[in-house]
């Protein structure tokens, strides 16, 4: 049985119903053509001496109606802004004005008046003639209730972006903050490319992927997880400084901070290594704070965040010292990490070698405690498939990871460009692919192939744009800084 708010909406449309019927019978074109505006709200209100006694056009979707007789007063929203306007029967004619006192909240007009402000103070556009361009046949949520069900906001993202003038402006600062990393990158002589979105192979990073079909080529092929082995592709090629701007796919859980798709950037940059790539990260953080918000400290769940640079500096096993006692210096079999981690709660297979410990020893007990800007250091081989070996230490790799608070933000190496480590490294993961781990990753014969013509020393990061946006945009959810987030299939 429907509940009383689905007969109310129910009656709502079928009265908005009706009156798209009459309109069409007075031959009323309930979606109109093309409208030019002049201007839109924020221009006006924000430069009232300049347009007061001028005649504009706006176009936009009206927000409240207040009828008073002979005269009526609305709300007209764009995209700057809400702005007020006035019609009067003996302005506008009778037969408009017949029209406008049809129309609901939700219809879209064009309109064009002079700019004037009220005894009140308030800014408003007198109407001499208007036109409807668009019938609405749903009610908006009322405006004291608003859509406050955060999965309806996501699912209808359209609505939520009428009725919440902030959420409209998350993704205007989004993207400012894509051009402004952008120019930054421009500027430093990087050069925008763009590779494959579907992989035969799938490679760049341990993730699940999904899975497609080629009819025609009859194979399969994988969304990509990471653009990482074509981008280096492009640097044996002899590009010595690229990046890309686009969408990764993981086939992984959802949460506040992962979606399975998402927007990555992933740059490289010819004979650099990774203390280039702390160095950049640092500065297009900073840069781009400071250009979209006016500051390098910014506040984030009641965190102030300083993005200024230098970030501290950390090796993982050093974090892990710090936060737990345990010293990976000291311990240098996989079985002396095994006691240390049953010691010490952490969860571990017969199997699991001492880098891999490492690594759960910080992910369990270290990354909740990261809050400030820092870049952990130097992880273990066994996670690290596409990072150089460290000459002062084999077992270690030249990779960091940047964290705020708590979260991933970047991962970089400076890139193995060795085709024989590369073979050994990619083996290995095939063998615990083979063993049922199906994040590991896949041998890439073209992509060695590629190593063995010779690819120079080199520097990579990837950055999680979305997460990075939250941090600027004080979002709490990775779903409120993507317009049209992965959702559950509507019931």
């Amino acid at each position: 049985m429907e509940n009383l708010d689905q007969l109310e909406l129910n009656e709502l449309m079928l009265q908005r119903r009706r009156k798209l019927e009459e309109l069409k019978a007075k031959d009323i074109k309930p979606y109109g053509n093309k409208f030019s505006p002049t201007h839109h709200t924020a221009d006006i209100k924000h430069n009232f001496e300049e347009f007061v006694g001028k005649e504009v056009s706006l176009a936009g979707r009206l927000m409240i109606i207040r009828g008073q007789g002979k005269a009526s007063f609305a709300e007209l929203a764009d995209m700057t802004g809400k702005i007020q306007i006035y019609l009067k029967k003996n302005i506008i004619g009778e037969d408009l004005y017949e029209l406008f006192s049809s129309l609901d909240i939700g219809d879209m007009i064009g309109l064009t008046g002079e700019v004037f402000k009220t005894k009140v103070g308030e800014i408003t556009i007198r109407v001499n003639v208007f036109e409807l361009l668009s019938k609405s046949l749903r009610p908006l949520p009322d405006k004291y209730h608003g859509l406050k069900d955060k999965e309806m906001r996501y699912r209808q993202r359209y609505v939520d972006l009428i009725v919440n003038p902030e959420v409209r402006d998350t993704f205007v600062m989004r993207s400012k903050i894509l051009r402004t990393i952008r120019n930054y990158l421009d500027q430093q002589g990087f050069l925008e490319v763009e590779t494959p979105m579907m992989h035969p192979i799938s490679g760049g990073a341990s993730a699940r992927p999904f899975v497609t079909h080629h009819n025609t080529l009859d194979i399969d092929l994988f969304l990509r997880i990471a653009p990482e082995l074509y981008l280096k592709r492009l640097i044996v090629g002899g590009f010595e400084r690229v990046y890309e701007i686009n969408r990764n796919f993981r086939n992984e859980g959802m949460s506040y901070k992962h979606n399975p798709e998402f927007t990555m950037l992933e740059l490289y940059q010819a004979f650099a290594d990774y203390n280039d790539m702390m160095e950049l990260m640092e500065n297009l953080c900073c840069h781009v704070a400071q250009e979209v918000l006016g500051t390098t400290k910014v506040t984030y769940q009641g965190h102030v965040i300083d993005l200024t640079p230098p970030w501290r500096r950390l090796s993982m096993i050093d974090a892990v010292k710090e936060y737990t006692g345990v010293d990976f210096d000291q311990i240098q079999t996989d079985e002396e990490a095994r006691k240390a981690a049953k010691e010490h709660g952490i969860e571990v297979d017969d199997t699991m070698p001492r880098g891999k410990i490492i690594n759960e020893f910080f992910e369990a007990r270290v990354e909740e405690h990261l809050i400030q800007p820092v870049f952990i250091m130097n992880h273990p081989v066994e996670i690290s498939p596409l990072a150089k070996r460290m000459v002062e230490d084999s077992r270690l790799t030249y990779r960091f990871e940047a964290f705020i608070f708590s979260w991933e933000m970047c991962n970089a190496f400076s890139e193995l460009n060795d085709p024989i480590d590369q073979r050994e490294r990619f083996l290995a993961q095939v063998a615990q692919r083979e063993a049922g781990d199906d994040e590991a990753q896949m041998m890439d014969e073209d992509f060695v192939r590629a190593l063995e013509y010779g690819m120079p020393p080199t520097g990579g990061i990837g950055i999680g744009i979305d997460r990075l946006i939250m941090v600027l945009t004080e979002s709490h959810s990775i779903r409120d800084v993507i317009l049209f987030p992965t959702m559950r299939p509507e019931k």
